[in-house]
């Protein structure tokens, strides 16, 4: 029995643990839940679950790490406000099933120093795959790491076709359902930039040996190239479910939780080259990556702005990636990595990212 604290309980991930947790009670149980702001689903979640311990905010959450005995920490939080709950849960020894991608890319070195071999185990479905294929051969065999995307809503469009996109159209993405923001991140593919960032802090695989390939069915989930010529990919319909199993009880996989695929079937499987004129965050991301120190966290930040500003009719869909990159061209890194740092250089990454936008 795996004892589990959720934290993001009320959002689409932590839902979804809840569901595999509802099928499986003999094999785990709720001792804590934390939420944003929702304190009516938070209350019927903690009733249904029979849970004592809950919280409401970031900063409650990682109070809730620290006080509450548990096995595994889910961090499902969306944003960098979850870097403190990811901090305590590293701190206090407990396995960390990683959802929250952005405590890990704007901690960086602050996240890493503190984790043990094998504590951060990734939620995210690429990067579960990743972690599953590498299981198939030693780290020094790997040649490449190479991370699916779908393409998104606007898979095809040439550069100068997305300057009239909406909000609502950014927001129709063909495979997931997701949060506002993260949908709005796979439609740049900023999302798939965070990812790569990701991929390099939890499998430590230099930049130029991981790669981004367009595959609009979803199936496979991301692969590993070996350097013997071979591929190892993880192949599974669609369902977060898979990926948050092997979270909460790593490296042991949960019966039933998705359905398999149907081989009696026919099916194609396509692979695209990402169209880097049209979708820039990537190698943005890359380079911000290499950068290091508080470069990712001013990315993201500038990011989670301009995001807010295009749904609120304040910037253009392109405009998005533009203000970003703006923003990480003006940033003078610290000389020191620190929370404190860290929460400076967001507040000034916001701050400039508003005025570029104000300025558009």
């Amino acid at each position: 029995m795996r004892r589990v604290l959720v934290l993001g309980s009320t959002g689409s991930i932590g839902r979804q643990a809840l569901d595999v947790v509802r099928a499986n009670p003999e094999r785990f149980e709720i001792v804590g839940l934390a939420a944003g702001s929702n304190r009516g689903a938070l209350e019927a979640q903690a009733a249904e679950f029979g849970v004592e311990h809950v919280a409401l905010g970031a900063a409650e959450a990682e109070q809730l790490v620290r006080d509450v005995d548990a096995d595994v920490v889910l961090n499902g939080i969306t944003g960098s406000v979850g870097l403190g709950p990811t901090l305590a849960a590293l701190e206090t020894g407990r396995t960390l099933a990683l959802a929250n991608k952005e405590s890990l890319i704007v901690g960086g070195d602050l996240v890493t120093a503190l984790a043990g071999p094998g504590q951060i185990v990734p939620v995210d479905s690429e990067h579960s795959a990743i972690a599953q294929a590498l299981r198939s051969g030693d780290r020094s065999e790997v040649r490449r790491l190479v991370l699916t995307a779908s393409g998104g809503p606007f898979r095809g469009r040439r550069r100068d076709a997305l300057a009239a996109v909406t909000p609502a159209e950014a927001l129709a993405h063909p495979t997931w359902d997701m949060g506002r923001v993260v949908t709005t991140n796979s439609a740049t593919l900023v999302n798939k930039g965070l990812e790569v960032i990701e991929a390099h802090l939890l499998f430590d695989v230099p930049y130029d040996q991981i790669q981004v390939v367009v595959h609009p069915q979803s199936i496979v989930h991301s692969m590993v190239e070996f350097v013997d010529g071979s591929t190892i990919a993880q192949a599974s319909p669609p369902d977060m479910r898979l990926p948050i199993s092997l979270g909460l009880d790593w490296p042991h996989r949960v019966g039933g939780v998705g359905r398999p695929l149907d081989w009696t079937a026919a099916a194609s499987w396509t692979f695209e080259p990402l169209d880097e004129d049209a979708f820039p965050a990537v190698a943005l991301a890359k380079r911000v990556g290499r950068a290091g120190g508080t470069y990712p966290a001013v990315f993201n930040a500038a990011n989670e702005e301009a995001v807010d500003a295009f749904h609120e009719g304040r910037l253009s869909f392109l405009g998005i990636v533009d203000v970003v990159a703006r923003v990480v061209d003006a940033h003078d890194a610290p000389s020191s990595l620190t929370r404190e740092s860290l929460a400076e250089v967001e507040r000034w990454a916001r701050d400039a990212a508003d005025r570029v936008i104000a300025a558009a």
